[in-house]
C-alpha cells in the first residue's frame, strides 16, 4: 500500500521541577538557598529523509512523546534536559494542524527540519528567587508542560511533470519506456494502484522527475476509482502529460480529453490551469491516425499534441524534447507558503499577554497561553508560591477581568486544571 495521509499526536516532554534546597554545611550558617532548576523537556523535530517514500511509519503508530526534564537537585544541580523525539518524513510532506486545516510546514528539502512541539521550560529552583528583600525563599517552580497538538500529514510527491488519463491509457507503459520506473502493467483497468516516479534524462546534463498516478474516471473528484485519492500528487508538477488512448472505441479520443479536464476542474481550479501536452497514445494500431484527426480538430489549437506509441517508442523523444522546453520556460515552482508565526518561538511578558473570561454554566473560565502557563508552573501545595501566583495574576489583570465579568466572592473560577474560588479579601491581599 502506499501511504500518503496520516494523523498523529504529539506531546513534547514536560519540564522537570526546581527544587527548594538549602546549603547545609559545618560552619556555614545561613548558607542560603542552593535549589537547582529542572532541565528542559525534549522537543518534537520532524526531518526531511530522502531515503523514504511514503508516510507508512506512521500508520502503525499514531501518538508520540518527547522526552521530560529530569527535576533540579540541591548544591545548585539543574536537572538534565528531555531527549528530543526525531520524527522522519519523504520529501515533500506537508505538516497541518489537524483541527483547524492550517498549513505549518512544507518540506521538500532533504534535511530540511523543523521543532513541531516545543518541550516544556524546566521550573526554577528557590536559588533564583533570592533577593535583597527575599533571603530564604522557599518557593520553586514546577515544570512548564510541553506542547501537545493532533497534526495532519499529508504527502506530495515531488515531481515535474505529472502523466495523468483514463486507465489503460498508457500512462505506466509511457513511464517505463522513458525511465527506469517498473511499474505493473496488464491489460485490465486499474493496474496502477499507487502513484510511480521516475527520472526521464532527455539529454546530457538536463532530466526531470516523472510521476504516474492511478487512472481517473469520470466522478474521480467525488471519490470514484482511484485516482481521486492521488490527484494532490499533481499539485506541485509543473508540466501534465494527458495521455489518450486513441484504439479505444467506447469514447471518442476528445470526449476523453474533456472528462479528464473537467475533473481536475471540480477537484481543483488551479491544478486545471498548469500547462498540458497531450499525448496521442496507440498510434501503431489500425484506425489510430483517423481518431487522430478528428482529436487535434477538436481540440484548442495551443495545445500540443503528439502522437506517440509507448510500446514501440515512436514519438516519444519528440514528447520529451517538448516537455523538457515547456519546464525550462515555466522556471522551478516555488514552495507552498507557510504563515510567519506558524513555528515561531514567542517570549512572553506576563502583564501584557492577552487572556479571556468566559462564564459558562456558572463558572468563569479564564483562557490564555501565559496565565494558564503560570498556573502549571505554581506547586499549588506551597502557600508562599501560591501567594505569588496571586499577585501575578493581580499584576497580568486577571482580578478586574473578572469583576467586570461579573465574579464575585464564592463563584468558581477555573484556569487551565484548577478550579478555585473567587474571594475579593485575597485579591485585595495580593494588591499589597
Amino acid at each position: 500500500m502506499f501511504y500518503d495521509t496520516a494523523r498523529i499526536y504529539v506531546k513534547a516532554g514536560d519540564g522537570g521541577d526546581g527544587v527548594v534546597s538549602f546549603r547545609r554545611e559545618k560552619y556555614v550558617p545561613e548558607g542560603g538557598p542552593n535549589g537547582g532548576d529542572g532541565g528542559r523537556g525534549g522537543n518534537i523535530e520532524f526531518i526531511v529523509d530522502e531515503g523514504l517514500r511514503t508516510l507508512v511509519d506512521f500508520k502503525y503508530k499514531r501518538h508520540y512523546k518527547a522526552g521530560r526534564g529530569q527535576h533540579g537537585q540541591g548544591k545548585n544541580m539543574h536537572g538534565k534536559s528531555g531527549e528530543d523525539l526525531i520524527l522522519r518524513v519523504p520529501p515533500g510532506t506537508l505538516i497541518k494542524d489537524a483541527d483547524t486545516g492550517e498549513l505549518l510546514a512544507d518540506l521538500t528539502v532533504p534535511g530540511q527540519r523543523i521543532i513541531a512541539a516545543r518541550g516544556g521550560r524546566g521550573g526554577r529552583g528557590n536559588a533564583r528567587f533570592l533577593s535583597n528583600k527575599q533571603r530564604a525563599p522557599r518557593i520553586a517552580e514546577k515544570g512548564e508542560p510541553g506542547e501537545e497538538r493532533w497534526l495532519q500529514l499529508e504527502l506530495k510527491l515531488l515531481a515535474d511533470v505529472g502523466l495523468l488519463g483514463f486507465p489503460n491509457a498508457g500512462k505506466s507503459t509511457l513511464i517505463s519506456r522513458i525511465s527506469a520506473a517498473k511499474p505493473k502493467i496488464a491489460d485490465y483497468p486499474f493496474t496502477t494502484l499507487s502513484p510511480n516516479l521516475g527520472v526521464v534524462s532527455v539529454e546530457e546534463g538536463k532530466s526531470f522527475v516523472v510521476a504516474d498516478i492511478p487512472g481517473l474516471i469520470e466522478g474521480a473528484h467525488q471519490g470514484v476509482g482511484l485516482g481521486h485519492d492521488f490527484l494532490r500528487h499533481l499539485e506541485r508538477t509543473r508540466v501534465l502529460i494527458h495521455v489518450i488512448d486513441l484504439s479505444s472505441f467506447e469514447q471518442e479520443p476528445i470526449d476523453a480529453f474533456r472528462i479528464i479536464n473537467r475533473e481536475l476542474e471540480l477537484y481543483s481550479p488551479e491544478l486545471s490551469k498548469k500547462p498540458q501536452v497531450v499525448a496521442a497514445n496507440k498510434i501503431d494500431v489500425p484506425e489510430a491516425k483517423e481518431r487522430l484527426a478528428s482529436l487535434i480538430e477538436a481540440l484548442d489549437p495551443n495545445i500540443p499534441v503528439f502522437p506517440i506509441s509507448a510500446v514501440t517508442g515512436e514519438g516519444v523523444t519528440d514528447l520529451l524534447y517538448k516537455v523538457q522546453a515547456m519546464l525550462e520556460e515555466i522556471g522551478p515552482v516555488e514552495p507552498e507558503t507557510v504563515p510567519e508565526t506558524a513555528w515561531k518561538e514567542t517570549r512572553y511578558d506576563p502583564e501584557k499577554e492577552p487572556f479571556t473570561v468566559t462564564p459558562e454554566d456558572g463558572i468563569y473560565i479564564v483562557t490564555g497561553k501565559e496565565v494558564e502557563r503560570q498556573v502549571a508552573m505554581t506547586d499549588m501545595a506551597n502557600e508562599e508560591a501560591v501567594r505569588r501566583l496571586a499577585r501575578i495574576l493581580r499584576k497580568m489583570g486577571v482580578d478586574d477581568a473578572l469583576r467586570e465579568a461579573g465574579a464575585r466572592d464564592g463563584d468558581e473560577v477555573r484556569i487551565g486544571d484548577l478550579i478555585f474560588d473567587f474571594v475579593e479579601s485575597r485579591a485585595s491581599e495580593a494588591h499589597d
